[in-house]
């Protein structure tokens, strides 16, 4: 039998041999920077060599660990004490002091991100991200708790059997870089869950200050345990390797771009951990040969207010109806960008230019990216097999189109090549609808715009990300995750005790 020792020295060339009949080899790079102590790990999925530095690993198991405590002592924690705890929260936000100096701290944030060419779309902590941090705190206030309610009752001659809600565990979270998640992530105390998290480098000072001035205070003037929020204080992307490898988790919920969030997700899965993975978006409008002219136009327009995951970005339109649709989803596309004070820019699959305005291919405009502006070619060609491509635009509207047969074909496409994310149909006929959504492959389906894809306007509920169907169906009971769904059953049983 083989013994096992700690690896003390790393040999750049060396094998790592993972699932069972593949190899990797130690890159230079990482031989170079490994110390007695670091973590090697491969992850499986990716097929990549990850280095954890043992500090690194110390802070996610610390934090890990504090959590777990703070669970224990959360199921002592009453329904009315959790409600105080987001009210209280959500006052400490409404202070202008206490929002003065968390601004103070964000515009710091927000000039270091910009220096290093980060977008910071997501990151400004303006008044329209500080009032939907309170709502959505005040709305769980009165939320239902699944802990302890009986979900389901089975009689029998002399007895019965309860099937009973009860708290999942400790939630770890991975944010990119936006200060609002914060106050999302605490939705899942609801249901007398602990969370710990780590937030992306750019926003995490914003989240020390929210931390320390509003969460914690909150969290002590309730009476719940003062880890029941816990922060991953790191700004490296190991940090957040190791919090999800910890086998003590119950949940991993990742959000932020797809590579870093197919990462996250192996490296959960291979400890055993349950994940709900919130990485590539970017959706999908299917106009048929049927459908208006404004009503593409319309929901065009209101899917490219802003670039979140629910917005706009692969547009299917029927051949039949490509010489009066097209000029729709362009005029659609202009309105979007003039609202934001910039032009628009179109991709389009190869083989169907002849369908665009010639001078859209050679006409050059200024794009507004992280970087800043920059001169590019208004419209360009793609591969087909780039149509789930997600783009990352900041100002300027930027969108896929492809001409297809009909609408099977962009159910076809949407199927192989998309996220499997939000798909939307623009159509009036109600049997059209019902054959699109029964032959999509999406959590989402919709009949018009896609920013309605969203838990809290939608569903009047805060969200903690919405999951496509990229890496399989849902560890959750529904595409949208929030606070209520995160829970585990329990079954109990009452009158088996004979007099």
């Amino acid at each position: 039998m083989a013994g096992t020792s700690e690896l003390t020295e790393l040999t750049a060339g060396t094998p790592i041999i993972f699932g069972g009949n593949r190899v990797l080899h130690v890159d230079a790079a990482t031989a170079e920077r490994f110390r007695p102590g670091d973590s090697v790990v491969v992850v499986e999925q990716t097929e990549q060599l990850l280095l954890i530095p043992s500090a690194e690993r110390e802070i996610a198991a610390a934090a890990v660990g504090r959590a777990s405590d703070a669970f224990e002592g959360l199921s002592a924690a009453s329904d009315a004490q959790i409600s105080q705890f987001y009210t209280e929260f959500a006052d400490r936000l409404a202070s202008d002091a206490i929002w003065a100096e968390v601004k103070t701290v964000n515009d710091g944030d927000v000039d270091n991100a910009q220096e290093r060419g980060r977008s910071t779309t997501r990151l400004v902590a303006n008044e329209k991200l500080r009032q939907g941090m309170i709502d959505g705190l005040r709305g769980w206030v009165d939320a239902t708790s699944r802990r302890g309610q009986v979900i389901e009752s089975v009689e029998h001659d002399d007895w019965r059997a309860e099937l009973v809600g009860a708290a999942l565990g400790v939630v770890a979270f991975i944010f990119e870089g936006r200060p609002n998640v914060l106050a999302d992530a605490t939705g899942v105390l609801r249901g007398g869950n602990a969370v710990v998290f780590r937030i992306g480098s750019d926003a995490l000072s914003t989240a020390r200050c929210i931390m320390e001035r509003a969460l914690r205070p909150a969290l002590q003037a309730a009476g719940l345990p003062e880890d029941s929020v816990t922060l991953v204080d790191s700004s490296t992307h190991a940090a957040g390797w190791a919090l999800f490898c910890d086998a003590r988790l119950s949940l991993a919920v990742a959000r932020g771009s797809g590579p870093a969030v197919a990462t996250l997700g192996g490296l959960a899965q291979q400890a055993g951990v349950p994940v709900s993975l919130h990485g590539t978006g970017g959706a999908w409008i299917v106009a048929s040969e049927h459908a208006r002219t404004d009503a593409l136009r319309d929901a065009v327009e209101r899917s490219l207010d802003r670039k979140v995951c629910n917005t706009l970005n692969t547009c299917c339109i029927a051949r039949a109806a490509a010489p009066v649709l097209v000029p729709a989803l362009l005029d659609g596309m202009k309105a979007a960008g003039e609202r934001l004070g910039q032009s628009f820019k179109l991709h389009v699959a190869e083989g169907d230019e002849a369908h665009v305005p010639a001078e859209l291919l050679s006409r050059t405009i200024s794009v507004r990216r992280a970087e800043g502006d920059v001169d590019e070619q208004q419209a360009e060609t793609i591969a087909q097999s780039a149509l789930g491509h997600e783009w990352e635009w900041e100002q300027t509207p930027e969108v896929t189109l492809k001409i297809v047969d009909d609408v099977p074909h962009a159910v076809t496409l949407f199927n192989k090549y998309s996220p499997q994310f939000v798909a939307c149909l623009i159509d009036d006929d109600g049997d059209a609808q019902q054959r699109f959504y029964d032959g999509v492959n999406a959590p989402f389906v919709g009949d018009g715009y896609t920013r309605w894809v969203d838990g809290q306007f939608a569903l009047s509920r805060p969200e903690l990300g919405l999951s496509n169907w990229q890496w399989g169906r849902l560890f959750g009971r529904g595409g949208i995750l929030s606070g209520d769904t995160v829970y585990t059953v329990r079954t109990r049983a009452r009158g088996t005790a004979k007099p």
